[in-house]
């Protein structure tokens, strides 16, 4: 099978450079959903870290057959442990930010020894401002509020879209038991736990990633 990969640019990220003005989840599905027209791809799987999975979910609504799959990657896919929402009020917090994305670094790096990924964290995702962090944490509680969680989300998909998540690290106590439990009931949902520790595993564990995906996109 013949496949090639999109790699978007977030706008505010990366060479798209920094925006001067605000922008949400709406205007990021807008622009995946410029980048796909352009490609004039017949199939897209979005492959989304983290909270990019609410855009994955909405272009499964938007497009339906043309988003087959979704591979999400170290998620928070329940409800929102407490401690998680006071960290998204710290971000928004021009006095308690950097001490809040601080504490986010530690627990993201926590047993992390790769340096590529050590310089990732702090040299590139320590460059952003208050702003982006402030703007990052008010859509993500917004899409939290509204959706409940993303098993919910998910669950609302008419009809099903198959769905994989790989992750590293655990939000919640029993995270793999759960999705496991999950999982029995929507049998549209797969779950696999990656042999790394940082929220950040394609930097750890690429090969593995690979392999999954693969596999994953390889199933009928």
């Amino acid at each position: 099978m013949r496949r090639r990969t999109l790699a978007l640019d977030w706008r505010g990220h990366g060479e798209s450079g920094s925006s001067k003005d605000d922008f949400g989840n709406d205007a990021l599905v807008s622009d995946a959903l410029a980048v796909i027209e352009a490609s004039k791809a017949r199939q897209v799987i979005p492959v989304a870290l983290a909270h990019a999975g609410w855009i994955a979910i909405e272009l499964r609504r938007r497009l339906g057959a043309l988003i087959p799959k979704l591979v999400l990657v170290d998620w928070i896919l329940t409800e929102p442990p407490q401690q998680f929402l006071e960290a998204l009020k710290g971000m928004q917090d021009p006095y308690r930010w950097q001490e809040t994305v601080e504490a986010i670094f530690s627990q993201w790096m926590h047993g992390v020894d790769n340096p590529r990924l050590i310089n990732f964290v702090h040299q590139v995702m320590g460059s952003y401002s208050f702003d982006m962090w402030a703007r990052a944490a008010r859509e993500i509680s917004r899409a939290y509020a509204k959706a409940g969680s993303p098993f919910h989300a998910l669950s609302l998909l008419r009809p099903p879209v198959s769905v994989l998540h790989i992750y590293a690290q655990s939000p919640v106590p029993d995270y793999l038991t759960i999705q496991q439990e999950f999982a029995s009931s929507h049998p549209w949902f797969s779950v696999y736990r990656l042999k790394a520790y940082s929220h950040f595993p394609m930097f750890e564990v690429p090969d593995e990633m690979v392999t999954v995906i693969e596999q994953f996109i390889g199933q009928h």
